[in-house]
């Protein structure tokens, strides 16, 4: 079993200046060494963090419990998401399919006008990666979470931002990738932590460091957002800040399984008492069709603790905003809604209100609360929609006889995944995932968080026109060593 000293032993104290200095060094010097290696020996990297963190899970989730204030179980399930994302970045890596090998023979016929050169492309590390830790998954998104694991496994060092909600767990959790990377032999300058606002934002600012990550608030967020572009150098920044994740309800859909729809959505939106960035935030269902009284009489779980006071102060001053909005009434709530810990609440208003105010009433609310619209007419459905920003998610409860394709299409515009007959909250780590979407839900629409493709976002494209085979990366030499999928003269390679 691997031992770690409790937390409590060695205080996280915030990262100086010549602290931050040596760590930014160490990564630049690990950055060449590190996309040296094969992909076949990242994953090996990445196997061996993966396995350790697993050895420590009876050390770490008694400190995650401590800090968090989330249930043991819920935490042994991200520990394991988090021990299964990097392994399965480690397949995706001996894959090889992540390097885009592409490769044009010279052709002299080529049908242009000029002829072509030999060219080959293949993507590369970035180089130097700062990650800023979320609250909210003490696992999933934080230390060791799928930021790191697709930067170390694009072969970009991370200096990781520890989140101030779980101080002694970002420590814990450091120690356990930092020994393991060592141990299987990856360049010293793999992987730091640093603390500290001030100390992020410096590394951010860094013309050693080439990208940043970060999943967290929009005011945050977009601060950072804002550093990385007013660099000399302008960096790319791939924030997750804030969604609503509105779900819209049929009238068919009402009229078959109304009250199925209702206690799902219950269970959705109070899901990890609301602080999941996939709650669905807000729900319009068709007036005189029983939901809104199936709603009201659905049985509410009981208050639990939020992460942290910060964000416990947050959703009272949110809510309690919400609540002195003239166009919103109270459906329903549990007991104590603006307590410590906090009952759910559920707010009721009209499609016309939210025409009129959508700003104020589609306002996150980071925490068990959601706003409930009822609509009289589905022609209403696609206007409404209009009036959102940029989403993460975006639900759809109907039937296959539904006439929603317009709806459909104007939420894959505002959304990056839109969900059919289930919940958004549960984001699977897999092959086709997209955690992402327009702005304000993240900077960069094009990108994902989640899943394999998220290790797209700490690799770049470099075309080599003209070069010798033993100048050339592996994955783009003739005889590919190492066996890479490619696309060969606009054809897939046999």
């Amino acid at each position: 079993m691997t031992t770690i000293a409790p937390a409590s032993a060695v205080a996280l104290q915030p990262t100086t200046d010549a602290e931050l200095e040596q760590l930014l060094a160490a990564a630049q010097t690990a950055a060449a060494p590190l996309a040296a290696l094969r992909p076949a020996e990242r994953a090996r990297l990445l196997d061996a963090v993966a396995d350790r963190l697993d050895a420590a899970a009876d050390q770490l989730i008694p400190e995650a419990e401590q800090e968090t204030h989330l249930p043991g179980a819920r935490l042994r399930g991200e520990l394991k998401r988090t021990t299964f994302q990097l392994r399965l970045f480690g397949e995706e890596l001996r894959d090889g399919g992540y390097l885009d090998a592409r490769i044009d023979h010279a052709d002299a016929e080529w049908p242009m006008g000029a002829p072509r050169p030999d060219l080959r492309r293949v993507r590369v590390p970035v180089g130097p990666v700062v990650v800023f830790a979320a609250s909210n998954f003490p696992f999933a998104f934080s230390v060791a979470g799928g930021d790191t694991a697709s930067a170390l496994a694009a072969g970009s060092p991370v200096l990781l931002k520890a989140h101030s909600g779980h101080p002694g767990l970002s420590r814990l959790t450091a120690e356990v990738v930092t020994s393991a990377l060592r141990e299987a032999g990856a360049p010293d300058g793999t992987f730091a932590l640093i603390a500290g606002t001030a100390a992020g934002a410096a590394a951010l600012r860094d013309p050693r460091v080439k990208a940043g990550a970060f999943t967290g608030s929009i005011p945050g967020g977009r601060a950072l957002f804002d550093i990385a572009n007013s660099r000399p150098e302008p960096i790319p920044f791939f924030g997750e800040l804030g969604s609503n994740n509105p779900a819209f309800v049929t009238e068919a859909a009402a009229s078959q399984r109304g009250a199925e729809i209702a206690q799902g959505f219950v269970g959705s939106f109070t899901m990890g008492a609301g602080q999941f960035c996939t709650k669905p935030g807000t729900l319009f269902v068709p007036a005189g069709y029983g939901m809104v009284e199936a709603l009201r009489d659905a049985a509410l779980p009981p208050a639990a603790p939020l992460l942290n006071e910060r964000i416990q102060s947050g959703y009272t001053d949110v809510l309690a905003n919400l609540q002195s909005n003239p166009r919103l009434t109270v459906l329903a709530q549990g007991a104590g809604p603006l307590a410590d810990p906090p009952g759910p609440t559920l707010l009721l208003t009209t499609a016309a209100d939210m025409l009129s105010e959508p700003h104020a009433l589609q306002t996150e609310c980071f925490g068990p609360t959601a706003v409930v619209i009822t609509y009289d007419d589905e022609s209403q459905l696609p206007e409404l929609a209009e009036t959102f920003e940029g989403q993460l998610t975006a639900t759809v409860h109907g039937t296959d006889s539904c006439q929603v394709a317009e709806l459909v299409e104007i939420l894959a515009r505002k959304a990056g995944r839109v969900v059919w007959n289930q919940w958004p909250t549960g984001v699977s780590v897999t092959y086709a995932q997209q955690h992402g979407g327009p702005y304000p839900a993240t900077t960069a629409a094009g990108s994902t968080s989640v899943g394999t493709a998220a290790i797209e976002r700490f690799l770049r494209p470099v075309a080599y026109q003209g070069f010798p085979q033993h100048l050339l990366p592996e994955a783009l030499r003739g005889d590919n060593p190492l066996g890479v999928p490619r696309l060969v003269d606009g054809r897939r390679e046999a």
